[in-house]
């Protein structure tokens, strides 16, 4: 954690949080999930490790760029390092237009659809199944681009058949 910086709070789940944090060395900014291992039971454990070794292994225009992984001694926490978002996630845009009761445009819909389904190729053809995916996992830049993210309970399968 000595050469990041945490900026801002981006969200929070039953055992993790994302911030927004400035690498000290160069000043990009990055999310960083924290994951409270010690709360986790064998199988929780096992997702966020898979996690890791899943963004490590996709790169893709259309899903979250891996940059780091490490054990943070001082918060006793697994630290994931990834490109960051700059412009959200679908979810909170939704609830924005639905605040100001305004629509989406549907031109807009349909590029956002099309990165999505370009993100999920990219994860099928390397045979990763995202298994949760929806709007508050899809993220958003604010040069237009769209990214899957979190993939923390995806499976690789491996016999070409998927079961759940």
């Amino acid at each position: 954690m000595d050469n990041f910086e945490v900026t801002k709070t981006l969200g929070s789940g039953s055992f993790s949080t994302v911030y927004k944090v400035k690498r000290l060395t160069d000043g990009v900014e990055y999310a960083m999930k924290k994951v409270k291992l010690s709360a986790l039971n064998r199988r929780e454990k096992e997702n966020a490790l898979n996690e890791i070794r899943i963004l490590a292994s996709v790169t893709h225009k259309n899903v979250i760029a891996y940059k780091e992984a490490f054990w943070d001694d001082d918060s006793g926490q697994l630290c994931i390092v990834m490109e960051m978002a700059d412009s959200g996630d679908l979810e909170s845009k939704i609830e924005q237009a639905k605040k100001i009761k305004s629509f989406i445009k549907e031109n807009k819909i349909w590029y956002i659809f099309k990165q999505l389904l370009e993100g999920l190729e990219a994860l099928h053809a390397e045979k990763i199944v995202h298994r949760d995916l929806k709007c508050a996992n899809v993220f958003l830049q604010k040069n237009g681009g769209v990214k899957l993210g979190d993939l923390n309970v995806s499976t690789v399968a491996r016999s070409g058949i998927m079961q759940t």
